[in-house]
């Protein structure tokens, strides 16, 4: 018998993945309602139910999130659909043969009538009608309301969420197979809880079908077995009753287990745990909870009148339970703690003990300590790493790591980051919120601490995390305490990144070149370039936020350069041509058409002619004005939605890209010469 076993097993796997499973099931299910069947294979398919029923809701129990069964909508209908598929077949039977007694429709249907109502059709009849109350007005109109509101929260949240997987890609947390992956749990979510709110519309019309097959088979099996076959009343009412209970309650008790996987599923919380866990810690982890619940049933245990054995034993079960839970935690905490380490004995000075400033730091208040510390669940040092992995490759060099260090002369909720022992900047935090900025498109106020957004200076309220998926529906973008830190420290980088470059990182660099081009590198450093001037001159570009990820075309633009000029401004502007398309790819996207600002000819010719006459510097009141033009303009593209961009002279070009960098960060300084010839220049402003 095994190996036919095996062969039979395996034509079933072979079936299912061919993907003919699924439409012989529908078709099995429709030849049920057309085809009748005889008492054992009805008695072999409502088995079959019952057991389908307590798998499902055995599965749903064990599920860790309800994403991991986002099938049960259709295996919902598919099982609900066989349900009434198996009263149509036993109604069938029931009214052509109950005639002939309660076992016509098969040994299920007739165990069901007899032994669980001990063959009394009216207490069977009040049963039913129990079950149905339970099912209908309990189990399936409370899971029916709970995915109602989960569908309605998690469609208004989606907006919110995938604002704040964009911000957590942006502020490098995320890589993009990461964010990829989380936008389609995030679709997954919204489908499935969509899928329930109307999967739960079955269960509700199962139940009512169950009651109206019910008293239809009981009036159709009267008038059958009086008028045709000439029963008695009392025999006719018996025999088809019974027969009709029966069927209703081997179709009910799965319609309520199925019920119930539906309220379960909605209502679970995703977390790493199962339902026997959770109910388990949650419930019974308290020993103050068990104790007081075992001093109540102790109380009532020895009144005189009732149960007292059940009621002290339940008493007694309760009081060693909250004992046990003590114990456990008793000594967990007894644990000695790790011996301290031996003191170090004392060594002569050195140049070893010379303390070199870390190239990035930031310093955290006490309060911060657990964002930091891995142990107690931190998350910080994870999200810095993901920052330099994506700024790394962003900018094209090797960011070097950012030194994490308590501070307790900082407020407790404060951190500050340092560039080479220098603060760059301070904010102020609270670890156990969560931050809701303020995109401009919300639709009500929150409750929490008013604040604003270290890395872009956004309106934003500290909310409850318990609020997250509120603030989310009113379009709120959510980030937590430690993706805030990672955001501001990414930011900074970006910002002051020529700064983190020096001569090891630049021969780092041209290491890394001279594998695959090691001619250019040799006839450009130190032959062509002091690589003093090859670092200035990738400062230069970082200043301007032209990453360096292109090293070779940097190198070949710099090697026929180099023998007509060594200054880093011309040099990093030669770059700069060579470098167009990616210059204007990072701003313009694939955009053909590229929108500029330009200079009056008048401001344009001051400007050359200062330049003319060696001075470098522009009379105060001509450059207030001509900064306030620039802002305005800069501004103006941005309500546009357009990237800004100011086009100038070769020669003028560097010295308005210093003047711009802080009055307007935004603003790109490109010149004539570094616009591709596949791209169209439209005028949108004069700069006067």
């Amino acid at each position: 018998m095994e190996p036919a076993d095996n062969t039979f097993l395996t034509r079933i796997r072979e079936l299912g993945r061919s993907g003919l499973g699924a439409p012989l099931l529908l078709m099995v299910i429709l030849a049920m309602m057309v085809v009748p069947l005889a008492p054992f294979a009805l008695d072999v398919l409502f088995t079959f139910n019952i057991a389908l029923a307590i798998i499902i809701v055995m599965a749903v129990i064990y599920v860790l999130r309800p994403l991991e069964f986002s099938a049960f909508p259709t295996v919902l209908l598919v099982v609900t659909l066989l349900r009434l598929g198996l009263n149509v077949a036993s109604a069938r039977v029931v009214l052509l043969h109950g005639h002939e007694g309660t076992h016509a429709a098969g040994r299920v249907i007739q165990a069901f009538g007899e032994f669980v109502v001990g063959g009394n059709y009216a207490v069977g009849f009040v049963v039913f009608v129990i079950l149905t109350i339970i099912n209908f007005m309990v189990v399936t109109k409370g899971a029916e309301r709970v995915s109602e509101v989960s569908a309605r929260f998690v469609l208004d949240a989606l907006p919110g969420k995938q604002m704040a997987i964009d911000a957590d890609l942006n502020a490098g947390v995320l890589t993009r197979e990461d964010a990829k992956r989380r936008r389609e749990e995030v679709r997954e979510e919204a489908d499935f809880y969509g899928s329930m709110d109307g999967a739960s519309k079955f269960v509700r019309g199962d139940a009512m079908a169950g009651i109206l097959i019910l008293g239809i088979n009981i009036v159709g099996g009267l008038l059958v077995g009086t008028l045709q076959h000439g029963l008695p009343v009392t025999a006719a009412l018996k025999n088809y009753t019974l027969l009709t209970i029966g069927d209703g309650l081997v179709a009910q008790v799965p319609s309520l287990l199925l019920s119930t996987s539906v309220a379960i599923l909605v209502t679970r919380m995703s977390r790493a745990q199962d339902m026997s866990q959770q109910f388990s810690a949650q419930v019974f982890g308290q020993p103050k909870v068990l104790m007081i619940a075992a001093s109540v049933m102790g109380l009532i245990g020895v009144i005189p009148g009732m149960p007292n054995m059940v009621f002290l034993s339940l008493a007694a079960i309760c009081g060693g339970g909250a004992w046990l839970r003590k114990q456990r935690q008793a000594q967990a905490a007894a644990e000695p703690p790790p011996p301290p380490p031996a003191p170090a004995t004392p060594t002569e000075l050195s140049w070893d003990d010379v303390s070199q400033q870390d190239a990035l730091g930031l310093e955290v208040g006490y309060r911060l300590i657990p964002l930091v510390d891995v142990r107690q669940g931190g998350e910080l040092m994870a999200r810095i790493k993901g920052v330099r992995k994506k700024l790394t490759q962003e900018l094209g060099f090797l960011v070097q790591p950012v030194h994490i260090r308590d501070n307790l002369e900082l407020p407790p909720n404060s951190y500050r980051v340092l560039l080479h022992g220098v603060p760059l900047a301070t904010a102020q935090i609270y670890p156990d919120r969560d931050l809701a900025l303020n995109s401009g498109r919300v639709y009500g106020a929150l409750n929490g601490i008013a604040g604003k957004d270290p890395a872009f200076g956004l309106d934003a309220v500290w909310i409850e995390r318990g609020s997250r998926d509120h603030a989310q529906t009113l379009g709120y973008t959510v980030v937590d305490a430690a993706t805030v830190v990672a955001t501001h420290l990414s930011q900074l980088v970006k910002e002051h990144a020529a700064e983190l470059l020096g001569h090891d990182e630049a021969q780092q660099l041209l290491n890394s070149l001279s594998k695959s081009a090691p001619k250019l590198v040799e006839d450009l450093v130190p032959k062509l370039l002091p690589l003093s001037v090859f670092v200035r001159v990738l400062r230069t570009l970082l200043n301007d936020r032209v990453p360096i990820r292109n090293l070779r075309g940097i190198a070949e633009a710099l090697a026929e350069a180099a023998p007509r000029s060594q200054d880093p401004v011309v040099l990093a502007g030669a770059v700069r041509v060579a470098l167009r398309r990616q210059i204007v790819q990072d701003i313009s996207g694939g955009e053909v058409e590229l929108p500029v600002l330009t200079l009056s000819p008048a401001l344009e010719r001051v400007l050359q002619d200062s330049l003319a006459s060696g001075a470098a510097a522009v009379e105060p009141g001509l450059a207030e004005r001509m900064q306030q033009s620039i802002v305005q303009g800069a501004q103006r593209q941005a309500k546009t939605g357009q990237p800004a961009v100011l086009l100038v002279p070769a020669s003028l070009r560097p010295l308005l890209a210093r003047f711009t960098r802080q009055a307007a960060p935004d603003l790109h300084v490109l010149a004539y010469d570094e616009v591709p010839e596949d791209r169209r220049i439209r005028m949108v402003g004069a700069i006067a």
